[in-house]
Parts: structure tokens; sequence; C-alpha cells
């Protein structure tokens, strides 16, 4: 399994949430709802429903990460962090493919599935709140050994995910479909913005 400088990694994780907290402030709380929430077909998913779904999982696992966190607090960061077999094929799983196209189609699980018409100034903030959160608990991760706290996952809570493994995936997952969001907004006449993606490889100790 992979090995990383526990230092580059959160650092890497913290550049890739600010650039979604960037892309979410200065762009996409500006437009209005007609244009967020369209979709290029019935079967597509709008921006506002890519964020719908990463917001789900934002309210399940920042919770489970703060509490994870207050439990490690007498361990001391480690210089370097192993990614577990499991934690590790989550996060790859969720990385697109070296053109851009995302590496698996997948179906959101029921507690994941987003509605049609919600209102997008409210999912946009509650976005824009999860991602300042997620920043606040990576600084805090810094601080504590990312390889000794475990993380229960949303799909089976009884399996429990390396910290760093579980905000791997977390941040991975975000990029997957803040690109989706991004795409979605294309065919509703924005411009193509571009994301600098996160390659793991370079985070190798």
């Amino acid at each position: 399994m992979p090995v990383y400088s526990s230092k580059k990694l959160i650092l890497a994780l913290e550049e890739q949430t600010e650039q979604f907290l960037d892309i979410a402030v200065s762009e996409w709380q500006m437009l209005p709802h007609s244009r967020f929430a369209h979709k290029a077909a019935p079967e597509k998913w709008s921006a506002n429903q890519c964020l719908q779904h990463l917001n789900s999982y934002g309210r399940y696992y920042l919770p489970e990460l703060r509490k994870a966190l207050q439990k490690s607090t007498a361990n001391p960061p480690a210089v370097f962090f192993r990614s577990g077999w499991l934690g590790n094929y989550f996060t790859m799983m969720m990385l697109p493919k070296p053109e851009g196209v995302k590496a698996n189609k997948m179906k959101a699980p029921k507690d994941h599935q987003p509605v049609t018409n919600a209102d997008s100034f409210k999912v946009i903030a509650e976005f824009i709140e999860q991602q300042e959160q997620l920043l606040n608990l990576l600084r805090i991760a810094s601080q504590t050994d990312l390889n000794k706290a475990r993380v229960p996952i949303s799909i089976a809570p009884f399996i429990k995910l390396k910290l760093g493994d579980v905000f791997s995936f977390l941040v991975a997952h975000n990029f997957r479909h803040v690109l989706q969001a991004s795409r979605a907004l294309v065919t509703a006449g924005e411009k193509p913005r571009e994301l600098t993606e996160l390659v793991f490889d370079n985070l190798a100790a």
C-alpha cells in the first residue's frame, strides 16, 4: 500500500478544498437557480444535484471526522501515512482518468441521491460551509497521527478506515463531483473551469 508524507498529504488536501471553496464562492453562488439547476438530459445530474450529493456525504463524515480527531489528541503526528488497502481502493476509485473522464460510473446509495428541485442558493451555502469545516478539520489533523484514528464509513459503519484514508476519500469524492458540476454548467452556457487534480503519486514518502 502507498506510503505518503503526512505533511504533504494534508497540505495537498487543503489546497484541493480551497480550490472547491474558491469556485463556489467566486462563481457558483453568483449564478441564478435556473442555470445551476440546468440538466443536460433527464438522466444527467445538474450542478445543483452534484452538490446535494456531496452535502449528504459531508453531513455524515464531517461530524465523524471531528469525533475521531477529538479522540486522537494524545497521538502526535507521524512523519508518514500508510494507506490501508480498502481506504486506498475507495480513494483511487473516485479519481478521474488522465483525460478527465470519470473512472467508474457508480449509482449513488439511496441516502445520498439528490432531489430535483432543491434551492440552489441553500445548496451552495451548505457546500461552502462544509468546505470551511473540512479545512478546519484538516488543520487540526496536521497535529495528530493519521494512521491511528479510525472513522466508520457511511455505507457500512461497522467498517472503520484510517483517518488519513477518509480525508483522502472525501476530498477525491468532492473533486469527482465538483468536476461533474462544472461540466453540467458548461451545458448551461457557462465557461469551462480548469480544476487542478490531486496526484497522489506526488505525495509518496
